[in-house]
């Protein structure tokens, strides 16, 4: 197998690639590393915008396989319809879940012990005492329970919570207990003391998060959302927030980046970190191993992980 193969790491950097593939270092530079028409498995530039994302795939006519180094698929979402049928996306389960795990729980604990207000008060010199919320005892509701859902209960259980409740496209059982269906997420909001969105932005997801859903949230409740932006209603949640009812953790945000004039910034009860879910120390390693087991997976003919959808495949 000679075709080329697209990578956002340079490949004397990654240890186990296969042989017989040509390698070629990409990461959206405004030149491309060989003719597009060549590749035959592209891995798709991490943290890059959607536009450069998708910039060579118009001209990928021979084209088998396109790798995300996240677990979302939207910002390449835009370009598939540019591919010939057969082509597999894959997505990057695995990679994101010890970084997203931390950070989500970071939040929390941030939001709830108001480090924010600390750090606010060391610039000033002053000692800020008083109680605090904790996270034991709360009942915790994880909308979006794939791997990362998962990876996020999982850091829960060490703070004493005293409930998780799952919710999911569709019902289904776990280990841990009940995923329940997105259909019942009205009965289930008001419960919930910490609301976090873990889910894949989609048709499904979009403004989720929107008046109905804040409106059901219990008083004092804290939103976090390490999923995508546009899965929040921004406005409706700046409703809410200004009302000081709810307060919100957003690794996320729409639009993103935000502005410097955003009424997000400097809306009551918000922290606010730029996407950093993802990208820490933890993703290199798990990256190239991700991608040393497709490649491996690929060249040896055998099925690939993570496939999300096939090209030109009846989604009936």
């Amino acid at each position: 197998m000679t075709a080329d193969v697209w990578l956002p790491i340079p490949p004397d950097e990654i240890e186990g690639l296969p042989e017989g593939p040509d390698y070629r270092f990409w990461n959206g530079g405004e030149e491309f590393p060989a003719d597009p028409a060549d590749c035959a498995f592209y891995v798709v530039p991490y943290m890059k915008p959607s536009p450069l994302c998708v910039r060579p795939l118009g001209r990928m006519s021979n084209v088998r396989v396109v790798q995300t180094l996240s677990a979302g698929i939207d910002h390449v979402e835009p370009g598939l319809g540019r591919l010939p049928a057969g082509v597999r996306l894959c997505n990057a389960r695995g990679v994101h879940e010890a970084s997203t795990g931390e950070l989500t729980l970071a939040l929390i604990l941030a939001s709830l012990r108001g480090i924010p207000d600390f750090v606010r008060a060391q610039d000033r010199g002053e000692w800020l005492g008083g109680f605090r919320p904790a996270l034991a005892d709360k009942n915790v509701l994880i909308v979006g329970y794939g791997s990362i859902g998962e990876a996020i209960e999982d850091r829960l259980v060490a703070f004493e919570v005293a409930r998780v409740a799952r919710v999911a496209r569709s019902e289904r059982t776990t280990a841990r207990g009940p995923v329940h269906p997105l259909t019942e997420l009205p009965a289930l909001l008001p419960e919930a003391d910490v609301v976090v969105l873990s889910t894949p932005l989609n048709e499904t997801t979009r403004g989720l998060a929107g008046a109905d859903f804040l409106s059901r949230m219990k008083d004092g409740a804290l939103l976090v959302n390490v999923a995508r932006g546009p899965v929040v209603d921004t406005k409706a949640l700046l409703a809410e927030l200004e009302t000081g009812r709810i307060t919100a953790a957003l690794d996320v945000t729409d639009p993103e980046p935000l502005a410097r004039e955003h009424p997000l910034w400097r809306a009551p009860g918000v922290l606010i970190s730029p996407h950093v879910g993802g990208p820490t120390s933890a993703f290199l390693p798990r990256a190239k191993r991700l991608l040393v087991d497709q490649l491996n997976r690929y060249v040896n003919r055998e099925p690939l992980r993570n496939v999300i959808l096939t090209t030109g495949a009846s989604t009936d």
